[in-house]
């Protein structure tokens, strides 16, 4: 595309998920480059029930998993399961395990403990991964939450930032996390009359898509038959996305005239008012969590960036009434192994599972590359608790799915891990290729039995 072509469309623009006819197809057999690698991370708080989320052996991890990983057979063999990664040690902060579960599940690391009251804690790994590669893309990093990071406790004098916060730019400073979706599609698909302002504000209305979409229809005239499907895809789980992010909305603004008393729509008198769907709140919780997966595998495929976090929930006050109790998922966690409570907390980890598994599944159709999209990510799910009964670390849950690039061995479960958490963070990064010049937290090794023997 010369100059004056670049200035005439860049008014109007969508990203674009990578093509093989106009990148790799230019490299010859050599196939000197590959698709980028990308870091995701999603996060549950409080633990799990332990004996439904380890397999009971390796042999059975594929043919017989465990209930809680149930909704992940399809891509189990996509994915890594590690038993024996340890937290961090929480002394001197011993009566403030839901403070630290969080904050320091991407650092590895405590907070310091002479500045309790303000934030002070290492740069989180998702954040030195975005220092490494987030010149590359529009956006060095995504954080997405489903609930707004507002929680107010402070358990050991600790800033109440967190709890709720997992990202951190520098030892002092907490990144904020987006929960609405319409403002994470204006993020990455919007225009803005300077860097970090969004001045449209509803980026992908009819007029502006149908004008990207005429555009279209020139590039995919010069592509290959398989990326013209994959175009056809990508601008159709778009639009799929924009109209899900618009209903949710127009179901909020009707459920909230109902409730002021003011009829909206032609019902029978009989019928139920609309529900009213709210963050985090809403009876179809699951509803707001697959549109922010969407987005992010949105994200990913068009390399608008490569490192993301998404916060599922945080400590206390968050409640699961799509699972059809309105019980808080913090008292729960304090079972003491009373059936009801353990049946609702296996409940709440499977439901929260099964939206990383939406995720990972549907990265896993797109192709990339010879592969798919999940070959080129790493997705990690976890939590920051092994047991949100005792408030144990010794055996943090972990799911790891995607091939980063070819450099993880998935379809196992490595059940006598030796590491910690900082020796997974590490691994990690380097298996996408990020340089570190220093452990990250409280590593001391790479786990190396996790990687493909090149």
């Amino acid at each position: 595309m010369n100059r004056r072509r670049c200035l005439k469309v860049i008014g109007a623009s969508l990203a674009l998920p990578l093509f093989e006819s106009t990148i790799w197809a230019e490299l010859g057999e050599a196939k000197a480059d590959k698709p980028p690698v990308r870091l995701g991370f999603m996060y549950m708080p409080h633990g799990v029930i332990m004996d439904q989320f380890w397999p009971t052996s390796p042999e059975c991890f594929l043919s017989d998993p465990p209930p809680a990983l149930e909704s992940l057979r399809p891509v189990l063999d996509q994915c890594l399961l590690m038993k024996g990664i340890s937290g961090v040690p929480i002394t001197p902060f011993n009566g403030a395990p839901h403070a630290l579960e969080l904050s320091t599940w991407l650092t590895a690391m405590l907070p310091d403990a002479n500045t309790r009251n303000r934030i002070n804690i290492g740069i989180s790994a998702d954040q030195i991964a975005a220092n490494y590669v987030g010149g590359f893309t529009p956006l060095p990093s995504l954080e997405l939450a489903t609930m707004p990071q507002t929680h107010k406790e402070n358990q050991e004098g600790l800033n109440e930032g967190y709890y709720t916060h997992c990202s951190f730019r520098s030892a002092t400073q907490a990144v904020p996390a987006e929960v609405n979706p319409r403002n994470v599609l204006n993020r990455l698909f919007g225009k803005s009359d300077r860097p970090g302002r969004i001045r449209q504000t509803d980026p992908l209305d009819r007029q502006m898509l149908d004008l990207v979409i005429g555009g279209a229809k020139d590039l995919r005239r010069k592509l290959s038959r398989d990326d013209q499907q994959k175009l056809d895809e990508y601008l159709d789980s778009v639009r799929a996305v924009e109209r899900r992010i618009v209903a949710i909305e127009f179901r909020q603004k009707e459920a909230a005239l109902e409730k002021a008393g003011v009829s909206v729509s032609k019902r029978n008198a009989s019928d139920s008012p609309p529900i009213e769907v709210k963050i985090p709140e809403g009876d179809k919780r699951s509803e707001y969590m697959q549109v922010m997966c969407d987005l992010n595998v949105l994200a990913f495929q068009t390399d608008t960036t490569r490192v993301s976090t998404y916060i599922g929930s945080t400590p206390n006050g968050v409640s699961y009434p799509e699972l059809g109790f309105s019980n808080e998922h913090h008292s729960q966690t304090h079972h003491n192994n009373e059936p009801e409570k353990v049946r609702k907390v296996e409940a709440i980890t499977a439901f929260n599972i099964a939206q990383f598994a939406y995720m990972v599944k549907r990265m896993h159709g797109l192709r990339e590359g010879d592969g798919t999209l999940l070959d080129n990510c790493i997705m990690m799910w976890g939590s920051g608790l092994e047991d949100g009964n005792k408030h144990a670390r010794e055996n943090l849950p972990f799911i790891i799915a995607g091939k980063g690039g070819g450099s993880i061995n998935t379809g196992r479960f490595l059940a006598d891990t030796k590491g910690n958490q900082g020796d997974l963070l590490s691994t990690l990064l380097a298996c996408a290729g990020i340089p570190l010049d220093r452990p990250i937290g409280i590593a001391t090794r790479q786990l190396k039995e996790m990687m493909t023997s090149l």
